[in-house]
């Protein structure tokens, strides 16, 4: 479903922090120079496959993202994971550890929600017993 360029990727961030623009302000906001013309043309493919929908407002047109951002995110992470991880969790995870400068603070914060978690299970195993 939410398969994305890099340039697809960037318009829809801007729409899903920003709401609904017209193409000027998409372009004001977008990361780097990008010409009207190729602004438009992200924004026709990402309104084809149904990411983003537009509505005529005065002479100008609005663009609003439709897909979510969350929704957009489970199917990339999926992706990702099944690609690259052969659908492991732990795979990912360990390889995120292992391979990127995370700081102690980081590292500490994905601690603790391994332990919260864990805490959870335990209790939702306690309840149903």
């Amino acid at each position: 479903m939410a398969r994305f360029t890099k340039g697809e990727a960037e318009v829809m961030r801007i729409l899903w922090e920003r709401g609904e623009l017209n193409p000027g302000r998409i372009q004001e906001k977008y990361p780097r120079p990008i010409k009207n013309s190729a602004l438009r043309a992200l924004l026709a493919v990402l309104m084809e496959k149904g990411h983003v929908v537009r509505q005529r407002k005065g002479k100008a047109y609005f663009y609003k993202a439709k897909t979510r951002r969350d929704s957009a995110f489970r199917t990339m992470y999926r992706e990702l994971l099944n690609t690259f991880c052969g659908g492991s969790h732990e795979a990912l995870i360990c390889h995120i550890i292992k391979s990127e400068a995370l700081s102690k603070e980081e590292l500490r914060e994905l601690k603790h929600l391994a332990e919260e978690k864990i805490d959870e299970e335990d209790g939702k195993h306690q309840a149903s017993r």
